[in-house]
């Protein structure tokens, strides 16, 4: 019959997917910048993914362009980030990052997540009203990234980054 996987030990990681307000450069250069300081060895990649465009009232298929850079060696070794933007409507370009997080990184996740945080130059989870308002004031995704960093350990409501100091 099938075989069975018992034997095989399987590294177990997370997807997490997340809407942001900053462009992908800024999220790259976040990690890399964290990753330089504690000494992992990174190696950066290009991919493409399928995201979906509205024309008029007809979803159309695209792909889009994705920037990503992979911790290779260290304390987390197999972390990947996954950036890219697209435009969902006729205008207002919308943003996310994904993160693979290796199983044995998750005790020093939060403070990871927390340290990217601070070195954006702005905060991910806050568009301006005028960038809600271009994209569509009343899209899911400004309220899902909200709620996923809040569940991920961030305080959503005290942003500290390199604006602050």
């Amino acid at each position: 019959m099938g075989e069975g996987l018992e034997g095989v030990p399987m590294s177990m990681e997370r997807m997490l997917e997340i809407p942001v307000s900053i462009v992908p450069t800024e999220a790259i250069r976040a990690m890399r910048i964290i990753g330089e300081s504690r000494g992992w060895e990174m190696s950066r990649f290009q991919d493409s993914t399928l995201v979906h465009r509205w024309a008029i009232i007809v979803p159309i298929a695209k792909r889009a362009r994705v920037l990503g850079l992979k911790v290779t060696d260290g304390e987390a070794k197999g972390l990947e980030i996954r950036s890219w933007s697209y435009v969902p409507g006729s205008s207002g370009r919308l943003s996310f990052v994904s993160f693979r997080i290796p199983e044995g990184f998750n005790e020093g996740w939060e403070e990871f997540l927390n340290q990217w945080t601070t070195k954006l130059p702005r905060c991910p989870w806050r568009w301006t009203f005028i960038e809600r308002s271009i994209i569509g004031y009343l899209l899911p995704e400004f309220r899902k990234s909200r709620k996923i960093f809040s569940k991920e350990g961030m305080d959503i409501g005290d942003w500290k980054g390199l604006q602050d100091g």
